[in-house]
């Protein structure tokens, strides 16, 4: 038994600078700071915490399953670990980035985490449109969700409870999509979980701006993970020559002539013949040539 196993174990629900809130096995919470001068823990870690009086002390996090985390020339920024999946919400409106929803899959897929798409807003014209950009997504066998989490707030909730059920569900999409709306619909006491959580962190309105870790039921079984939003999703943790490992459809057809193939000019690649024969999208393609030489040119 190491020093720390005898420390309280407790689970990371949001982060602030250097504030954490942890909740202990009993479901009480707990504003924390890490011992020393790094503060590595992130949303959904497991941590060995010691209370003293109405505060904490993060001794150690423990090792994660995975962790979700964007990362560009200027800086890494996590998301979360230990996650079971996570939902892209998009929308009919606004008008969804595809580049944007691929690198996301792309971290997922790179991170090990289950993935699935939910399109919303399906209540308004312009969804054939936005189905048929999906269509790529739809066809490498992504799980995929149409809900009107609005104007439909019973059948969305029939739609997505079965997936999230018993799940640590990681959302992740741009500001405008209804993410806010699909947490106050799945979550009874949403807006108490935020308050209670800024109060204890001093952080007034910053609610926004960081991760926040939600429990749906009583029995803390199933969670949603609200991240903020975020224009840019750099994917610096990943090798160029990697890249295709992690995009299913070009994955399906890499049976090149040569092992290093890039997928761009080589001969005999089996990925630019079967964009040839419309079995691989072309803006998937045009993607993956944008993700590549940004990878291949990085200096960092």
């Amino acid at each position: 038994m190491n020093k720390f196993q005898a420390l309280d174990l407790g689970l990371v629900v949001r982060g602030h600078g250097r504030h954490y809130i942890v909740e202990g096995a009993d479901g009480q919470r707990l504003v924390c700071h890490p011992r020393g001068k790094k503060s590595d823990a992130v949303v959904g870690d497991q941590v060995r915490f010691a209370a003293s009086g109405d505060e904490g002390v993060i001794e150690a996090v423990e090792p994660r399953r995975n962790l979700l985390f964007r990362q560009d020339e200027w800086k890494t920024k996590s998301f979360a670990a230990n996650l079971d999946q996570m939902l892209v919400l998009v929308a009919v409106e606004p008008v969804f980035s595809e580049s944007q929803l691929a690198r996301a899959l792309i971290a997922a897929e790179s991170a090990g985490i289950r993935m699935a798409i939910a399109l919303n807003k399906t209540d308004l014209p312009g969804t054939d449109t936005a189905r048929e950009r999906l269509a790529p997504y739809h066809a490498m066998g992504l799980q995929m969700f149409e809900v009107a989490l609005k104007a439909d707030r019973d059948g969305s909730r029939a739609t997505l409870d079965p997936w999230l059920k018993e799940q640590r569900t990681f959302v992740l999409g741009p500001s405008g999509t209804g993410k806010s709306t699909l947490i106050n619909l799945l979550v009874k006491n949403a807006q108490a979980q935020v308050g209670e959580i800024s109060q204890a962190l001093n952080s007034g309105r910053h609610t926004t701006t960081t991760t926040q870790w939600y429990w749906t039921d009583d029995t803390r079984s199933t969670a949603l993970i609200d991240s903020p939003g975020f224009q840019q999703f750099g994917l610096g943790q990943i090798a160029a020559a990697d890249l295709w490992r992690f995009m299913p459809d070009l994955r399906q057809h890499a049976d090149c002539r040569f092992a290093n193939c890039s997928h761009t000019h080589e001969p005999g690649c089996g990925v630019r013949a079967a964009v040839d024969a419309g079995l691989i999208g072309a803006s998937r393609y045009r993607i993956y040539g944008e993700i590549l030489e940004e990878l291949q040119r990085k200096t960092w």
